[in-house]
């Protein structure tokens, strides 16, 4: 295994693993799309790599769909936050 990979190995271990990937990547803000945020950020909920799952998407600037749990406005308001100090 490479570097590379054993660094994003949390990725397979992720609950997200064996849920359709669009479930992920809502669009809009439709009443719609923001049920399908609360039923990503409930699989995010019982996930056992939430954390690994938002550093990343922190460290490579991910601005859109869930991870670890946020949405991308939350992630930007971490960035935002985390710039500050």
């Amino acid at each position: 295994m490479t570097a590379e990979h054993a660094a994003g190995a949390w990725f397979v271990r992720g609950a997200c693993r064996d849920a359709e990937p669009d479930l992920f990547f809502p669009l809009g803000a439709s009443e719609h799309s923001l049920a399908q945020v609360e039923a990503a950020a409930a699989v995010c909920a019982g996930c056992p790599v939430t954390e690994e799952c938002l550093t990343w998407a922190l460290e490579t600037g991910q601005d859109h769909g869930i991870w670890g749990g946020t949405t991308p406005e939350e992630r930007r308001m971490m960035r935002r936050a985390l710039s500050r100090r």
